[in-house]
């Protein structure tokens, strides 16, 4: 009698895990027909009260300002905000990153599959996504253009849905539905466009792990030491003052971060 309902119940497992599986294919194939327009209308149905319920937890009725980190090594990206007359950022959420591909480092040449490292920006958004829906990245950016293959750096680098990446950062396709619809509203609150900061850092870049990791890597990499001591002062300001620093670019690609007590008034963070 015992084995028989533990076969039942291995049928009945296997049952929902069967059905789970053609419940997510269904759901892929049906959005992948779908327009832009009803992507987003259909990503606020399933997802808009879950990053809305978010916000208010954080203290925050409309975000004004948005600001998102990751980190490689932990495989995470975070999505900080800011609201009213704050002055300091509030973390929202934390979303695992699915996938991985390269190495630690800087991405610097077309498919060399690595995830960038340094300052950039979102600088477009695309509701029609191989991968549901992306957010762009403005790699390569000013610095990247001085550093990287001058011929063949590479390009369309994306935060994206689904659990694969060959150098992007997929949150899956409930993830990306949050974070999308998290920037599209706060980019509504602004007549102008809004700028949205994302540091890439290659971890967390403070305490033992850190040090041990730093010590790792730059002992087969000799190179990455300069790099990341470039971006170090970008990871620390924000963890002192909870305020997106200032980060310019040299002639000779290095970047130069400039730590500030209070967030900009206007959307742009330059």
């Amino acid at each position: 009698m015992a084995k028989i309902i533990a076969v039942l119940a291995l049928a009945a497992c296997a049952g929902v895990v069967l059905f789970a599986g053609w419940q997510r294919g269904w759901a892929d194939s049906a959005t992948e027909k779908m327009s832009g327009a009803e992507r987003l209308e259909y990503a606020r149905r399933r997802s808009g009260a879950k990053i809305r319920e978010r916000f208010l937890a954080a203290g925050i009725d409309r975000p004004r300002l948005v600001f998102l980190r990751a980190f490689k090594k932990e495989g995470e990206l975070e999505l900080w905000a800011l609201g009213g007359g704050a002055k300091q950022f509030k973390l929202i959420a934390t979303f695992p990153v699915l996938a991985a591909s390269g190495k630690p480092g800087p991405k610097r040449r077309e498919g060399d599959r690595q995830v960038p490292e340094g300052f950039y920006r979102i600088d477009r958004f695309n509701p029609q996504s191989a991968y549901h829906l992306s957010l762009g990245i403005d790699y390569p950016n000013a610095s990247d253009r001085v550093r990287s293959d001058p011929q063949h750096p590479g390009s369309d680098i994306f935060v994206h849905g689904k659990d694969v990446t060959i150098g992007c950062l997929p949150l899956g396709d409930e993830g990306i539905e949050q974070l999308y619809l998290a920037l599209e509203d706060a980019q509504r609150s602004w007549k102008a466009k809004l700028e949205i900061p994302v540091h890439i850092f290659p971890a967390r870049m403070g305490g033992e792990t850190w040090e041990s990791f730093r010590r790792e890597q730059v002992e087969s990499a000799p190179e990455l030491a300069a790099f990341w001591a470039e971006l170090q002062p970008g990871y620390d300001a924000f963890e002192k003052t909870r305020v997106v620093p200032l980060v310019s670019t040299g002639a000779d690609g290095a970047y130069k971060v400039e730590e500030r007590t209070a967030a900009p008034l206007g959307p742009r963070f330059d």
